[in-house]
């Protein structure tokens, strides 16, 4: 259960998965769009554009359900895409693979 002073809004949105592959991202893998550096163990997300008009903006804590902790917004996705987030698996492919497409409700 979250303690009510973390909760103000609560959302249904499609999760990823990505790491820190130049493939996944570009030259500067470890590096956000916000100019955070990405760290194996950090629990981190990027989220849709459309989020961070909602009011989910850089630093803040989040808590996916179904996760254990909270995750720290430290990266933003292209605008193609809406009511999304993208959860950092550090450098394990394979992990961020098998993590597929899911729903999942957050929480700020």
């Amino acid at each position: 259960m979250l303690p009510g002073s973390f909760v103000s809004t609560t959302l249904t949105v499609t999760a990823t998965a990505y790491t820190s592959s130049p493939q996944e991202t570009d030259s500067t893998p470890s590096v956000t769009a916000w100019g955070d550096t990405l760290k194996p163990g950090v629990k981190a997300i990027a989220v849709s554009r459309d989020l961070i008009d909602m009011g989910l903006t850089h630093q803040q804590d989040v808590k996916i359900q179904g996760f254990d902790g909270s995750f720290r917004v430290l990266d933003k996705m292209n605008r193609r895409w809406e009511k999304r987030i993208d959860i950092y698996m550090d450098n394990n492919r394979k992990k961020a693979r098998n993590w597929g497409k899911q729903e999942v409700t957050i929480f700020w």
